[in-house]
C-alpha cells in the first residue's frame, strides 16, 4: 500500500515481498519525477472522456462541431466508446481503423485524427501515460483527384442554372472562391469602381440545414480579389436585377427574395449538371477548375495561395504587396481566357 494526495492505494497484488517493493519503489519515483498516472484515472470510457473534449472546446465552429459529434456518434462511440482509455490499446485501435480503412479510406483519417488529437488531451490531462493512437500515417487522407470543366462546360452550366443564380457559375470558377463565400456576399463586399470583391465572410448550412454565417477561419481566407473585367459587368447586371440596395443584402437568395436554402442550391446545381452532360461535378469542382486556369496563366505558388485563400497569414502578409499588384495581371489572363478577343 502506499500514500497519493491524502488517500491509501493498493499497489497491486505480487507474487513475492521483493516484487512488491520494486513495484512501490517505482511508484515513488514517479510520483517524485511528477509522471505517475493514477490507476483510477484511466477508468474513463472513451465515450465519456470524448463527450467531456468536445464539451470544453468551446472554440470549434459549428459546422466543425457538428462534424465531430457526427464522427464519435456514427464511427467511434459504436466500437470504442465502453473501452476504459486504460485498456484502449494500440492494437484495438488498428483494428478499429482497419475495419473502417476498409470501404471508407477518408472518413477512417477522419476519425482517427480527431481520436489521436483526443488522446493527446487524455496524456496531458494526467488520465494516460502516453497515446495508444500509434498507425504511422493512418490520418492521411488521399483524396481522389477532382475533375474539371472545360470552358465551354462552364459556359453551358451557367446558363442551365436559374436565372438568379446564374452569376454562381463564373464566380466559382473565375475567381476561385468557395461556395460558402459566394453565399456570404453582400453589396457592400463588391467594390465596382475599382473592380475587386472582398471575401470577409461565409454562408455555410448545418446539418440541419439552418443557415451559419461566420468569418474566415484564417487571415489568408479575409482577402480581396481583382475581377475580370467580363464578370465583373455580368456582377453589375445582377446587382441591378436580383439584390436589395441596402449594404448588407445578399448577392444571392432564394426565388422571390427569400432565403436561399441548402436543398434549394443543391436541387438546382443537381440539374444543370445533369442538363450539361456533367453529373460527375460538384459545385466546389468549379473553384478547383478556376485555380487551374489561373495556374496556366504563369501565377505563381503564392500568388494562387492568395486567390486560393490558403496562405498562412504571415505568408500573406509578406507577400501582400506583390500580390497586389500580380493578382491584377492573373485578372486580366482570365479575362482574355474567357472571353478571347474582348478588351481588357
Amino acid at each position: 500500500m502506499y500514500w497519493y494526495e491524502g488517500r491509501r492505494r493498493a499497489a497491486g497484488t505480487f507474487a513475492s515481498k521483493a516484487d512488491a517493493y520494486v513495484r512501490l519503489a517505482k511508484i515513488e519515483s514517479d510520483v517524485r519525477g511528477g509522471t505517475w498516472i493514477d490507476p483510477e484515472a484511466g477508468e474513463l470510457t472513451v465515450s465519456r472522456y470524448a463527450n467531456m473534449w468536445l464539451d470544453n472546446r468551446t472554440d470549434l465552429a459549428v459546422r466543425t462541431r457538428e462534424l465531430y459529434r457526427y464522427i464519435l456518434d456514427r464511427h467511434v462511440f459504436p466500437d470504442l466508446g465502453p473501452v476504459t482509455l486504460a485498456k484502449l490499446a494500440p492494437a484495438r485501435i488498428r483494428v478499429w481503423h482497419s475495419s473502417i480503412a476498409k470501404d471508407h479510406p477518408a472518413t477512417a483519417a477522419k476519425a482517427y485524427r480527431l481520436l489521436s488529437t483526443i488522446m493527446r488531451t487524455a496524456v496531458i490531462d494526467g488520465l494516460i501515460a502516453s497515446t495508444p493512437c500509434k498507425i504511422d500515417g493512418a490520418g492521411a487522407e488521399r483524396s481522389v483527384e477532382r475533375p474539371i470543366a472545360t470552358i465551354n462546360e462552364v459556359v453551358a452550366l451557367e446558363q442551365a442554372m436559374p436565372d438568379h443564380l446564374r452569376l454562381l457559375v463564373p464566380l466559382a470558377t473565375w475567381c476561385q472562391l468557395r461556395r460558402g463565400e459566394i453565399l456570404g456576399l453582400r453589396r457592400r463586399d463588391i467594390d465596382v469602381s475599382n473592380g475587386v470583391l472582398h471575401v470577409v465572410q461565409s454562408r455555410t448550412f448545418g446539418m440541419d440545414g439552418v443557415s451559419v454565417t461566420k468569418q474566415p477561419k484564417t487571415a489568408a481566407g479575409n482577402r480581396s480579389l481583382a475581377v475580370p473585367e467580363f464578370l465583373m459587368t455580368a456582377i453589375v447586371d445582377h446587382l441591378k436585377r436580383h439584390v436589395g440596395r441596402d449594404p448588407d443584402a445578399l448577392v444571392f437568395n432564394g426565388r422571390a427574395g427569400k432565403s436561399l436554402t441548402r436543398d434549394a442550391l443543391q436541387g438546382v446545381w443537381e440539374k444543370a449538371r445533369e442538363e450539361v452532360g456533367r453529373p460527375d461535378l460538384r459545385l466546389h469542382d468549379l473553384r478547383h477548375t478556376g485555380l487551374t486556369f489561373a495556374a496556366s496563366t504563369g501565377a505563381t505558388t503564392v500568388e494562387l495561395m492568395h486567390r486560393a485563400g490558403h496562405a498562412s497569414a504571415a505568408a500573406s502578409m509578406r507577400y501582400q504587396h506583390a500580390i497586389r499588384d500580380r493578382d491584377r495581371l492573373i485578372a486580366d489572363a482570365l479575362q482574355n481566357m474567357a472571353r478571347p478577343g474582348e478588351s481588357v
